[in-house]
């Protein structure tokens, strides 16, 4: 394992640029912390290149880390580069290089789905990820406009929700709409019916939108269902989109759970 020291060195000038642009379309990024590394591993395998904090290779989890990546691939750096590179101030010591999964698009979705329509906090597009994974959702789809989903603030919202779904960015929802062969159901304020009232589909696209904007008028023009979730309006106008999203998802979920029950 090669030990740099100095902020001069090619390989951490490279490091310290590529985080400071993490996320953007097509490029690689850093998956900062143990958890994020250790989920990389299990679905991935070896990451383009795992850098490490010299002082903290002897503790447990970065040693077993270290021992998974081959050593060719492995940096050893200085405590004050490696927090160069950390997202957050207390870096854990460990981060990997890696390019994110672009899977193909499926010329049919039939599954249930969710469309993020220009969700631009990366809180919230973390928390919806890793709602959308815990309620057994696979695929996912981000509208141009949505915060990027391998930028830092997401992955660490996300806590490994990336790893277990397929996750499709920048796209046009209005020319997805063609391939679903699920029923688009969007959440809305107005025309819309109660959440509870009525038998959801086992099976559709579901469509969150913009936090002031809400879902797109095309997109609420060409839903099959449009949902309200049902809340004390005289005290809060709307929900924050992740918390309607978990509440709609798992609404669903129940659903089907009492279905397949009988």
């Amino acid at each position: 394992m090669k030990h740099i020291s100095s902020r001069d060195n090619p390989a951490v000038k490279a490091l310290v640029k590529l985080a400071g642009t993490a996320g953007k379309r097509g490029a690689p990024v850093l998956l900062d912390g143990v958890h994020l590394c250790q989920a990389w591993l299990q679905h991935h395998g070896a990451p383009d290149q795992a850098i490490f904090d010299i002082e903290r290779l002897s503790q447990p989890d970065i040693a077993a880390l270290a021992a998974s990546v081959p050593d060719a691939r492995c940096l050893a750096l200085d405590p004050r580069l490696m927090q160069s590179l950390a997202s957050v101030e207390s870096g854990q010591g460990v981060a990997f290089l890696v390019t994110p999964p672009s899977p193909a698009l499926p010329d049919a979705v039939d599954e249930n789905c969710v469309l993020f329509d220009r969700i631009q906090d990366p809180g919230n597009v973390g928390t919806l990820l890793r709602t959308s994974a815990a309620a057994g959702i696979k695929r996912v789809f981000l509208a141009t406009g949505t915060a990027a989903a391998w930028s830092p603030k997401v992955l660490r919202s996300g806590q490994g929700a990336h790893f277990a779904l397929s996750i499709h960015e920048h796209m046009d929802l209005q020319a997805l709409a063609p391939r679903l062969g699920v029923p688009l159901v969007a959440t809305a304020l107005d025309g819309a019916q109660d959440l509870y009232a009525g038998r959801l589909p086992a099976r559709c696209a579901w469509v969150f939108g913009h936090e002031g904007q809400g879902v797109a008028a095309s997109l609420l023009a060409a839903a099959q269902l449009k949902v309200r979730i049902p809340h004390d309006m005289a005290a809060v106008e709307s929900l924050n989109v992740g918390a309607a999203a978990a509440i709609c998802l798992f609404e669903q979920r129940r659903q089907a759970l009492a279905a397949a029950a009988g």
